[in-house]
């Protein structure tokens, strides 16, 4: 208790602190939330429909493969992803899972290369729960998104008694609720029969603020992952070659414009197994794989990242089959983000002229070298708000810093936004409004209250602190009234007798306040209800505490865990429950 009331006394200080600062501070504050962070992680859901129709819209399994390639291309760690594999039903899903190893790239490949057909199909059973898992298990700070693989057909099953209105009507609100919840859709189409409806998947991709994309070739999925990649962290794809394999190693040039390249994704698609090596720019080889190089392969394409690597010209050596047609294409992650000063604080009007100056940061910090981001050149976008129009004013700079004048062309409102572009990326301030119909830019009452002077601040500060403790006394009872749980619990029940293993289910905690048991969990099945004894509360930071008041053996890691007192479970943690009363055993991941 005592910790807690000092941690809230060192929350008021701040405040005050903050509160009583010059407004030049507000301002730089508000510069900083300016920034636009494309380098945030993302928040993906990989979306496939698994029926039988498949067979012949996508009889090599282009979609298995292109889920596989976007997981290796994700950065190395930050992101999660989550599957979904419907037919007229859920097949198998898996939760969102962090991918921040090697290990969980390949776990989730593996959940891939198992998702097995279904007969019948229908796009808003999918759509739906796709939605539903970002709605239910989507991390602030995370850029979330949906990509679907399909043919965009719909084939219900008759005896369902579910008509094609129906069907059609939820996809429709499926749509809609990713749209208001701000889930882009890409959509990725299947056509190796010529039986796609690409309409009804443009129509998906468009309405969220997605884009679509057909293919019949695995040759196409670099190039479709790269443009959706770019969309995200705002990159550009950058083609470097295609060879035919003569069984030799051949020489290809592979250029690193800068040293602000975090990792650059060489894909490399193939229908035969190839071998890589590697040079730097000294010359020197680097070993494949290594801690500086990574490498994934599937049936169709390989994926070699270099981690930090150092600027100038790498020789990637390809040796394949034969005249076997080899397709490379390079993406680069960039820990690069661009920032706007902010706009003076003031009522504008037609004619009146504005100072903008945009920079270049790295992890936070201005960047002053231009040989780190190469030949960038910038332009400020307008949009203006009243009548949608767009105009562009051209910004000077010396590669890292960028300034020029906005004169407001009427008493409208004005969106502006800086982007600044080279050969393999670009980036985007966040968008900031400018008011010339009297209203001020939005930050005109922070000059005018910054009159209050020193005083006044104190005591607002005060205000402030009474009202931080009323609120922490309330949230406080509340919290111990009424806990809830966050994430979702994964379950498996395994046979003994047999060693048959059901799908996993994924069943989310938050419908649950203060306390259940597993027995719930279950659904309450009969011939599971020694599982009443085992019961879970929540616990701090996310975590849950499982109990077990009963004879079950509970483990973790293959040892045997004792939870008569409570046992803390974290996100991650895999829990493996034997009963005693039935010859079954259940099997729990624990995620948040």
């Amino acid at each position: 208790m005592f910790r807690r009331k000092l941690n809230l006394m060192y929350i008021t200080l701040a405040v005050i602190l903050c509160l009583t600062q010059l407004p030049g501070t507000l301002f730089a504050a508000s510069a900083a939330a300016n920034n636009n962070s494309p380098s945030s992680s993302v928040d993906a859901v990989l979306l496939l429909d698994v029926s039988n129709s498949m067979k012949s819209s996508d009889p090599e399994q282009l979609g298995n493969e292109a889920m596989k390639l976007f997981v290796d291309m994700l950065p190395t760690q930050g992101d999660r992803v989550g599957v979904v594999a419907y037919t007229d039903q859920i097949e198998r899903e898996k939760a969102l899972t962090g991918m921040n190893s090697s290990d969980d790239k390949t776990n989730l490949k593996n959940f891939i290369d198992d998702l097995n057909r279904g007969p019948y199909t229908d796009i808003s059973v999918g759509m739906k729960e796709a939605v539903n898992i970002l709605q239910d298990s989507s991390q602030q700070g995370n850029e979330p998104m949906i990509v679907l693989f399909a043919d965009g057909n719909n084939e219900l099953n008759s005896n369902s008694g579910r008509s094609n209105s129906e069907a059609d009507q939820q996809l429709s609100e499926a749509v809609q609720q990713a749209k208001q919840k701000g889930y882009p859709v890409y959509t990725v189409g299947l056509n190796a029969d010529g039986k796609l409806n690409q309409q009804a998947l443009k129509n998906i991709a468009t309405e969220t603020g997605g884009k679509s994309f057909v293919t019949s070739s695995a040759d196409d999925l670099p190039g479709i992952l790269s443009e959706i990649f770019a969309a995200h962290q705002q990159v550009n794809v950058v083609p470097v070659d295609s060879i035919t394999g003569n069984g030799q190693f051949q020489d290809v040039k592979i250029n690193i414009p800068n040293a602000s390249v975090k990792e650059a994704n060489i894909s490399i698609m193939s229908a035969q197994k190839v071998e890589v090596k590697l040079k730097d720019p000294s010359g020197k080889e680097v070993a494949v794989p290594s801690d500086q190089v990574s490498v994934s392969t599937s049936k169709s394409y390989s994926l070699v990242k270099l981690l930090k690597p150092q600027q100038g010209d790498w020789t990637l050596q390809v040796k394949g089959v034969d005249q076997d047609k080899i397709d490379i294409n390079l993406i680069f992650n960039y820990s690069l983000e661009m920032a706007l000063d902010p706009i003076p604080a003031q009522n504008y009007s037609k004619g009146d002229k504005i100072d903008i100056v945009s920079y270049l940061t790295s992890n936070g910090q201005k960047l002053t070298d231009a040989s780190q981001v190469g030949n960038l050149k910038a332009v400020l976008n307008v949009k203006d708000m009243d009548t949608g129009a767009a105009s562009q004013v051209p910004l000077t700079g010396n590669g890292t810093e960028f300034k020029g004048t906005f004169e407001v062309p009427d008493n409208h409102k004005y969106e502006l936004v800086v982007r600044a572009e080279e050969q393999s990326f670009y980036r985007e301030t966040t968008p900031v409004t400018v008011d010339a119909t009297g209203g001020g830019t939005g930050n005109a009452g922070t000059q005018e209250a910054a009159g209050l002077g020193t005083m006044g601040w104190i005591l607002i500060a005060i205000g402030v602190l009474l009202v931080l403790t009323g609120l922490w006394f309330l949230l406080r009872m509340l919290k111990q009234k009424n806990r809830g749980f966050v994430g979702q619990m994964v379950i498996e029940i395994r046979d003994e007798n047999t060693g048959e293993k059901s799908y996993p289910q994924y069943k989310k905690l938050t419908t649950f306040r203060g306390k259940f048991n597993l027995h719930q969990l279950l659904q309450l099945a009969p011939e599971l209800k020694e599982t009443e004894s085992i019961t879970f509360t929540p616990g701090n930071n996310d975590r849950i505490l499982i109990r077990n008041n009963g004879d079950s053996a509970i483990e973790k890691s293959g040892r045997a865990i004792d939870a008569s007192r409570g046992y803390e479970v974290k996100s991650g943690d895999r829990l493996t429950i034997a009963l005693r009363q039935v010859d079954k055993t259940i099997l729990l991941e624990y995620l948040t």
